[in-house]
């Protein structure tokens, strides 16, 4: 391996420093060191755009809502698949859904021991409500990116999307 090369190699995850300033992370930061580190941002970027919009409900809360309003009445497991979260931690967000009044439990016409979660008017208007107040706010978070990297990077995020998808979904038995 050239000088050249071995400058541009991302450095051993096991021996590499975290910056103490995440905004300046050094040329050979592994991959996932970034991801991570842009993942937790766009969190705290996403809990501030809720909050901008003058919600009183989490981003965890949001995307059930969002689940929800691609297929209503899913049982509390197909949410939490959907999310790629635990059915612990779906079931706390749902409780409090359903407390505010957003989201119902109904019991399964065919099977009365399968409960089933339903979007309610309520819940359907805050994330709508979200959606417009939030897409600014969004847009200016993505507004460095040069258009013309648009596709490649979307691809790229929809590749690493689906490939840990794949492997969650070994690592789960599936």
């Amino acid at each position: 391996m050239s000088a050249e090369e071995a400058a541009c190699a991302p450095a051993n995850p096991a021996s590499w420093d975290w910056p103490t300033d995440v905004e300046r992370f050094p040329e050979d930061a592994p991959l996932q060191a970034l991801l991570l580190t842009a993942t937790k941002l766009m969190g705290a970027y996403g809990q501030c755009t809720v909050q901008a919009a003058g919600l009183k409900v989490s981003l965890a809360g949001l995307g059930v809502l969002r689940v929800l309003m691609d297929e209503d009445g899913l049982k509390s497991s197909e949410v939490a698949d959907r999310a790629w979260s635990s059915p612990g931690t779906v079931t706390a967000v749902v409780n409090t859904l359903a407390r505010d009044g957003f989201v119902e439990r109904k019991p399964d016409e065919a099977d009365r021991r399968i409960v089933r979660l339903y979007l309610t008017d309520q819940g359907r208007a805050v994330i709508t409500y979200y959606v417009s107040q939030a897409a600014p706010q969004w847009r200016k978070a993505f507004d460095f990116a040069d258009e013309a990297d648009e596709a490649v990077v979307r691809r790229f995020f929809i590749q690493m999307i689906g490939h840990l998808g794949h492997l969650m979904r070994e690592e789960r038995g599936r």
